[in-house]
């Protein structure tokens, strides 16, 4: 009688235990299931706490300054001056010994505009680079949301865990105690209570850094609570199709940077090569006696520099634009390869999570329960032992521990697309599920 009392206090533990992780994946009154309206309320609220956004769209209005500080015109040059003239020279009553004037440089071969130009071009590449450090931050958003969702729900199935280890190692011990049991199966289930025990401490602490590292994020305080998260439903697929490759290449962010680079560096080039004309600029002069303030005579100036004695030097400074205009062609073309390359392995990524979160959870956790069912009601006869009824619950809750994993690995790899691509929405990937693919499957 004590040990059919022993069998069903576990029987209903073990029961009751599978019923709430069950529940783990159902609603939950206060939980937030991550999704793309809750990732841009979190972004919105970053645009303007962030440190580093902030940096960024300094740097942008720091440039935008500078474009508008170029000057058409240089500063006038003033001058003043006083003439000595030796007791055979010409008489400074006569000629003046008071000297004044003033010289401008004149702006030509179009050199503002160049400046402007140049000023302009650095306003875009920083602009590019505010744009990827934004992005950037949206995918780091999107992706601690979905670790803290993960680690949530795995301290969430270990909990539940402990709670029937607990249990069952009170009625085993019980069972030892009344002279029925065995002490090595008091002794597994004490193990294997202590060992679970320290593993969910070990998680909830990582769940209480992933909370930190959003507060980080959004510059909150660092122990601002957050609500429970949940993962969203299993992602359709991405295949590697041409019109996915067409928006990385449009929308990829530090591509965009790149082509920013180039149209500044040939903007510095065509300024560069204009350095070889001469610099040209008009004065006026004036000379005045100081013993009677009367002025003697003045004068018209028209200076320019003489650049071709360093012809060769204004040849090399050319010749150095026009190389890292090459060389930031040349990174176009990397990053264009890089960009394809990228956007081809996290296709293959998510196909492969996707494809385990389904088998995880439409064929392995059944399989898994259906195995447990089987051992709990063999060991209820005394057919199995206590450690073919633990090794068959641990192969059931890595069933939806992988489920899990493979889901927020999947939705890692959905971040990182939608930074390559541009896309700002988990709904702009569905219509890209059905469009053929590029290669043929092996």
């Amino acid at each position: 009688m004590k040990i059919l009392t022993t069998i069903c206090v576990l029987c209903s533990s073990l029961w009751a235990a599978l019923a709430q992780n069950d529940s783990l994946t159902g609603p939950t009154t206060n939980a937030v299931v991550i999704s793309t309206d809750y990732i841009d309320s979190l972004v919105a609220e970053a645009r303007t706490n962030n440190p580093s956004l902030r940096a960024a769209d300094a740097r942008v209005r720091s440039a935008t300054f500078n474009a508008e500080a170029v000057r058409t015109w240089d500063d006038p040059m003033a001058m003043f001056g006083v003439n000595v003239f030796s007791p055979k020279g010409f008489s400074p009553s006569a000629n003046g010994d008071l000297v004044y004037g003033v010289q401008e440089k004149l702006p030509l071969w179009g050199m503002p505009k160049l400046n402007r130009q140049v000023a302009a071009a650095g306003v875009s590449s920083r602009q590019a680079q505010a744009d990827v450090c934004f992005q950037q931050l949206r995918d780091d958003i999107t992706k601690a949301l979905v670790s803290a969702a993960l680690t949530e729900q795995v301290v969430n199935i270990e909990e539940q865990d402990l709670e029937w280890l607990r249990a069952t190692s009170k009625a085993v011990e019980a069972k030892y105690r009344s002279g029925q049991g065995d002490v090595a199966d008091t002794l597994q289930i004490q193990n294997a209570a202590a060992v679970q025990s320290d593993q969910l401490r070990t998680d909830q602490l990582e769940l209480a850094h992933d909370y930190f590292m959003l507060n980080r994020l959004l510059n909150r305080h660092h122990d601002s609570p957050w609500p429970p998260l949940r993962l969203p439903p299993i992602a359709p697929p991405v295949p590697y199709s041409a019109k996915l490759v067409a928006l990385a290449l449009t929308n990829e962010p530090n591509l965009k940077v790149v082509e920013q680079e180039i149209k500044a560096a040939e903007a510095t080039a065509e300024r560069t090569k204009r350095t070889r004309l001469p610099d040209v600029s008009l004065g006026v002069e004036g000379w005045q006696y100081s013993g009677d303030g009367g002025f003697r005579q003045g004068m018209f100036t028209l200076s320019f520099s003489l650049p071709w004695f360093n012809s060769e030097k204004y040849g090399k400074d050319y010749a150095r634009d026009r190389e890292t205009v090459k060389s930031a062609q040349e990174e176009r073309e990397d990053q264009i390869l890089m960009v394809r390359e990228e956007v081809h392995h996290l296709t293959v990524d998510l196909d492969a999570k996707r494809r385990q979160a389904l088998l995880y959870s439409q064929e392995v956790s059944i399989r898994a329960e259906e195995a447990l069912t089987d051992k709990l009601n063999l060991w209820g006869t005394g057919k199995v032992t206590l450690r073919d009824v633990l090794d068959a619950r641990r192969d059931a809750l890595d069933a939806q521990l992988m489920t899990a994993r493979a889901t927020a690995g999947q939705y890692q790899s959905v971040a990182d697309l939608m930074f390559w691509s541009g896309l700002e929405s988990f709904e702009s990937l569905i219509p890209l599920s059905n469009e053929p693919t590029l290669h043929a499957d092996h």
